[in-house]
């Protein structure tokens, strides 16, 4: 006869064992469309590089919104979710708003997806694949995304406010929290921040460091100064490329930008200011592989970020909208 203890203790086991199989399957895995859906990365493909071709600074903006998605309640589509009578959207957060771009071109890209294989592809993973082709476009490195993410049916505007996404204006204990708080480590934010080697930002964003830091180079200052007022409110929109020394190419530019203290935004230059980040930022500038190798790796954390998966979520027909 076995005992209660066996039988417990079998029982225990066997949970265990369906736990881990259950788990292993809602996994995330770089073939997850290869029967249901083994033109996605060709479809996307031509849609991003159109786009990027037609505007490089697209890349960038397509990355940031795979990067913004990711980081409020993990990767899910719901940065791409308007508005409803029931809930605010992210959209409108102060890190979104009047900021992030590209929603377009995703649903560009969705549109042309559904139409070869309808109710397959989430938008999360249309992000996620969108982020490798707009870095290639720009001469990046590529990375086996992995997929098989589902979408929210909701977003937080509360969830986008919270601080979640570290503001230009962060200190470089901040943005190591920041990361820390989503699973990903000091290492993967320099190689994450590494994206700034390609997009623009907003006057806004850099006023303060190029009117007030003494950590930025003089002429870098005077030259951003040139298209980006004093007083707040005049030219709060005008751009600057984040690099300014190859503003639409991937590369290591960023870095040894840093190293002479012409990162565009306070954030940029905390990565080389004296403190623990200082020697991976100078391993980039010199080793080119070695970021790209890092960046890779970094984007593949970030993309494992609290999917919804399994029977979670719901694939949207439409990006900008739940399902009815």
């Amino acid at each position: 006869m076995v005992s209660s203890s066996t039988t417990i203790s079998f029982a225990f086991l066997s949970f265990t064992l369906w736990l881990m199989i259950f788990t292993s399957s809602a996994q995330l895995t770089p073939n997850f469309y290869s029967k249901s859906c083994p033109k996605v990365f060709d479809v996307v493909r031509s849609v991003i590089r159109s786009a990027v071709a037609k505007e490089k600074r697209m890349g960038g903006s397509l990355l940031r919104l795979h990067f913004h998605d990711c980081f409020v309640n993990g990767c899910d589509g719901s940065l791409l979710l308007d508005d409803t009578p029931s809930f605010t959207g992210e959209k409108t957060a102060a890190p979104n708003n009047n900021s992030v771009r590209g929603f377009n071109v995703i649903d560009d890209v969705k549109s042309k997806v559904e139409k070869v294989c309808p109710g397959v592809v989430s938008c999360a993973d249309i992000l996620a694949i969108s982020a490798l082709e707009s870095v290639l476009a720009l001469g990046g490195p590529s990375w086996k995304v992995k997929l098989g993410r589902r979408d929210s049916k909701s977003a937080s505007l509360a969830a986008a406010n919270s601080g979640v996404i570290p503001p230009p204006q962060s200190t470089l204990s901040n943005l190591i929290n920041r990361f820390q708080a989503v699973g990903l480590s000091a290492k993967d934010m320099v190689a994450l921040s590494g994206a700034h080697t390609i997009g623009r930002a907003r006057c806004t964003t850099f006023r303060a460091r190029i009117y007030n830091d003494t950590n930025i180079d003089a002429s870098f200052a005077k030259l951003r100064q040139s298209n980006c007022p004093r007083p707040a409110g005049s030219g709060d929109n005008n751009l600057a490329p984040f690099d300014v020394t190859t503003q639409d190419k991937f590369d290591n530019k960023y870095y040894k930008n840093l190293i002479s203290q012409k990162g565009l935004l306070r954030s940029d230059q905390q990565l080389h200011n004296g403190g623990s980040t200082d020697s991976l930022v100078e391993q980039y500038s010199k080793n080119p592989k070695s970021f790209s190798v890092a960046f890779a790796a970094a984007m593949i954390n970030m993309g494992d970020i609290r999917p919804l998966t399994g029977s979670n979520g719901e694939i949207r027909k439409n990006c900008r909208k739940v399902n009815s």
